[in-house]
């Protein structure tokens, strides 16, 4: 196999910086579940380590700038990242230390899911630190993905309608930002909307709300794959709705299981479909 063909055959590559979850369902593991799910080779920088579970956070220790610095500049110097993504960062210190590379456009795109508060409610971040993501690293983002809590952590307000969504977009638009995704997901009603603003036009994504407890990691997940769709050339707005599309997939295929007595994880490769395609498969049912 000759250069040209091996370069064919290479999967984009995309990097999360983001923390450890010892559960699975969130975090390094949810995001690198979805890149693989999406085609795309997954590399990481771990900003902390947790211990947790479905139901609780028991404890989590952060990685030290410098470290966190070394594993970033390791993968950047060898792998062409196409897109990297942001969860977790658990310090001030860290906060600045991915602000500082994208300050040096050393990341082609930019996914920032500021993920402040945990689904347990525990926030992970200082105010310190949220003033860092809003003076430098969100300015910076592509895009940036604030689920609810983190607009009441980052704006002071929670969002009760899909009005206040909106000018929570167009807020966070003013911090510097290409796009906008406010994650509509803890608004409840019938269905789960998601606000998408590029600075002119505002974009409700809509699905049909699945009932269900498994939903941790789906924040992290989402953010994931519109990373992944980014490293594979796919235009912002096309990244989120396929992302959108895969999200409420991966929500709806998690909803059959049952791990841990809490909010269990998403099935990011969407087994439970594969198994029901298979299942149909031999029975003869699927249409070839």
């Amino acid at each position: 196999m000759n250069i040209a063909e091996r370069r064919k055959k290479t999967p984009p590559v995309a990097l999360t910086i983001a923390g450890s979850d010892s559960g699975g369902g969130a975090g390094i593991q949810a995001d690198l579940k979805a890149f693989s799910a999406n085609r795309v080779f997954g590399t990481t920088a771990v900003t902390a380590v947790t211990a947790q579970n479905t139901h609780t956070i028991e404890a989590f220790e952060s990685m030290g700038p410098e470290l966190v610095k070394a594993q970033i500049q390791a993968v950047i110097s060898d792998f062409m990242v196409r897109a990297v993504k942001t969860g977790m960062l658990a310090t001030e210190e860290n906060v600045k230390v991915v602000a500082e590379f994208a300050e040096k456009s050393a990341f082609e795109k930019l996914v920032v899911d500021p993920v402040l508060v945990s689904s347990t409610g525990k926030r992970l971040l200082d105010k310190a630190a949220e003033e860092a993501y809003v003076h430098r690293l969100i300015p910076r983002a592509t895009i940036v993905t604030p689920n609810l809590d983190e607009v009441m952590a980052l704006l002071g307000k929670f969002p009760k309608t899909l009005e206040d969504m909106v000018s929570a977009a167009r807020e966070f638009k003013k911090m510097g930002p290409r796009y906008v995704l406010v994650k509509g997901g803890h608004l409840g009603g019938p269905e789960s909307t998601d606000i998408f603003y590029d600075g002119q036009t505002i974009l409700k994504l809509s699905a049909s709300r699945i009932r269900t407890e498994n939903t941790h990691g789906s924040g992290c997940t989402l953010s994931a794959a519109i990373t992944a769709n980014l490293a594979k050339g796919m235009e912002v707005t096309d990244a989120v709705k396929a992302a959108k599309i895969y999200i409420t997939r991966t929500i709806k295929a998690g909803s059959l299981w049952q791990l841990g007595v809490g909010h269990g994880p998403v099935d990011q490769f969407i087994w439970a479909s594969q198994e029901d395609m298979n299942s149909q498969a031999s029975e003869g049912t699927v249409p070839t």
